[in-house]
């Protein structure tokens, strides 16, 4: 009988680490940007929103583009609402800081933090998938072949 042995590679404890205190940094910087922000307060509202929305578009994408990595998964209209999301929410909240009216100090440190806090935001995606991949592999599930929940639901109907 011939043993079949798999080696799950894993991420280091210190770059798990790092991507989260990235992206806590990251979730700093914004805010202290944010709320210390010259201008008017629909200025700063329509900033917020802007960071919300880029931030929670990044991490759709990141899943939708890991999901469909292998094969697709989804449908093409479900593609559109996540790409198109993501473009929308990075080209609005850089249209709503162009048209700011401040200092082009500020405008530089807000464009900054905006695309650490997107970078990391996909770094921290990434992070957690490989994490969660490994503990399947690890408890004898194929991460490229098992079915989400949902689908197994469905299947057995």
């Amino acid at each position: 009988m011939e043993h079949a042995f798999r080696t799950v590679q894993r991420d280091t404890s210190a770059w798990r680490m790092q991507a989260w205190i990235s992206f806590g940094i990251a979730l700093l910087v914004c805010g202290t940007g944010l709320a210390w922000l010259p201008g008017g307060d629909l200025d700063r509202a329509f900033m917020v929103m802007g960071y919300f929305f880029c931030l929670s578009s990044a991490f759709v994408l990141s899943k939708y583009v890991r999901d469909n990595a292998i094969a697709p998964s989804d449908t093409p209209m479900w593609a559109m609402v996540v790409w198109g999301g993501f473009a929308l929410s990075m080209a609005l909240t850089a249209w709503g800081l162009w048209r700011m009216e401040i200092n082009p100090t500020w405008k530089a440190y807000l464009l900054v933090s905006w695309l650490y806090l997107i970078s990391s935001a996909f770094t921290l995606a990434k992070t957690l998938r490989d994490a969660y991949e490994a503990d399947r592999l690890e408890r004898g599930q194929d991460a490229a072949s098992a079915q989400p929940a949902t689908e197994a639901a469905a299947a057995s109907h």
